[in-house]
């Protein structure tokens, strides 16, 4: 009734009103060095409300909801000193994702399942100090504007961690799997199968020289040291920022012509059929077969860049809403991952990256320290690398593409990615 409570006091002062509200409710499990180290619940809810007063726009966020109208008096006043308004909220739109009957499970399961999953790993290397989480997750949203939106998701989730530290004398190896699923449970035996084929791989250490390679990135490296460049010049908002090398490029061949990424807000995780404005959701591509073919916009960014919102406006907590992906997704190739490999005559494989990497996205280039690595000689893992370094242009990259892989996995429920292998990047290692 929050909602309805708030459009009602807003539509008595006669303005123009958006309420977003959301409530959350999240059961950590934490093993920390072979123990279970916390298991706890947090609930959380509150608003947010944008209002136009006078052609000028308001906002205002509470997670005390006993004093709403308190809410709405501070909104106004903000809009008083806010932005001219550029956009308008959204309209005639009614929608709602009911509460599934999946029953999230017990706490105590997933302690056994840690546990479990702990023996495991020690079972093949008594020496790895294993850390394990698990989330369960509820969550539900509304959204109503004062322009006939109505709006309600409701959402149960379940994630789960793995990951080792294994120390040998000065050297550390950190090695992790993840898994999340909706109205279901994750699949652990992958997790801990991927833990485990990570620590073999690495089991040998291996050197390369500086130079030109052929570098294969795993789909989960592929995300964090290209997909996350791509998500930011791809935004609407960073395309009229005149930050993205993508500007004025619609309609144009900037990449190799196996590239395709689009958004899918009917799969995964994440998919849903409305954004955080109200705006119905869509598949879109955004670059097919290495055309910019269109870029990602909220209501205000998109007004400003004179485009179509498209539902693509979302928050982070109780924030404004900025532009962002339902879920980034790239076209899979046709050779497998092993066949891939197996190709290499002289390579690196990037597991895991430290960090995000580092990008010039007006040039996109981007640099990336390998958390995790592997040298590949005549098709076969030899080892681990260490203190390597891989860079290069994501537009000569993609024109150097040997293959994506032939299928795509999930990466942290909002990303579908396959495994690439680039002809050539460089890469630059220091001697132990």
């Amino acid at each position: 009734m929050v909602v309805e409570q708030i459009l009602d006091l807003a539509k008595q002062k006669g303005i123009e009103a958006e309420v977003y509200y959301r409530s959350s409710r999240d059961t950590p499990i934490d093993f920390e060095n072979n123990r279970l180290k916390s298991l706890e619940t947090k609930a959380s809810q509150g608003v947010a409300l944008r209002v136009v007063v006078d052609g000028k726009l308001g906002f205002a966020s509470a997670t005390d909801l006993t004093r709403l109208e308190e809410v709405v008096d501070a909104a106004i006043a903000t809009a008083e000193i806010g932005d001219p308004v550029d956009f308008e909220f959204a309209k005639d739109f009614q929608g709602v994702v009911p509460e599934s009957d999946y029953v999230l499970p017990e706490t105590a399961k997933l302690v056994k399942i840690g546990e479990t999953l702990i023996e495991k790993v020690r079972a093949y290397n008594d020496d790895i100090l294993v850390s394990a989480g698990f989330h369960i997750r509820s969550g539900q949203t509304k959204l109503a504007t004062t322009g006939g939106v109505y709006g309600e998701r409701n959402s149960k989730i379940v994630s789960a961690s793995l990951g080792g530290n294994l120390v040998q004398g000065e050297d550390f190896l950190n090695a992790y799997g993840y898994d999340v699923a909706k109205d279901g449970e994750p699949d652990y035996d992958k997790i801990l199968a991927t833990l485990i084929e990570k620590y073999t791989n690495a089991e040998k250490a291996a050197q390369i020289s500086s130079g030109q390679y052929p570098v294969l990135f795993t789909p989960r490296a592929a995300l964090s040291a290209i997909g996350g460049l791509f998500d930011t010049i791809l935004s609407g908002q960073v395309v009229v920022q005149k930050a993205s090398p993508l500007a004025g490029k619609i309609g144009e061949q900037l990449f190799g012509d196996h590239l395709t990424i689009y958004e899918d807000p009917t799969i995964g995780v994440s998919a849903c059929p409305f954004d955080d404005e109200g705006t119905p959701t869509q598949k879109k591509t955004f670059i097919q077969n290495g055309i910019v073919q269109q870029f990602y916009w909220d209501r205000q960014w998109a007004a400003r860049g004179n485009a179509e919102a498209q539902g693509n406006g979302f928050r982070g907590g109780l924030s404004r809403p900025s532009p962002d992906m339902v879920n980034f997704c790239m076209g899979a190739g046709k050779t497998p991952l092993t066949a891939l490999i197996k190709d290499m005559k002289e390579g690196v494989i990037v597991d895991q990256v430290l960090g995000a990497g580092q990008s010039n996205q007006l040039a996109g280039e981007f640099s990336v320290n390998l958390d995790l690595g592997y040298k590949v000689e005549n098709g076969e893992i030899v080892g681990r690398l260490k203190n390597t370094m891989v860079a290069g242009s994501i537009f000569e990259a993609f024109a150097d593409l040997v293959d994506f892989s032939d299928t795509c996995e999930w990466v942290g429920g909002s990303a579908y990615m396959p495994a690439i292998l680039f002809g050539k990047l460089g890469v630059a290692s220091r001697a132990v």
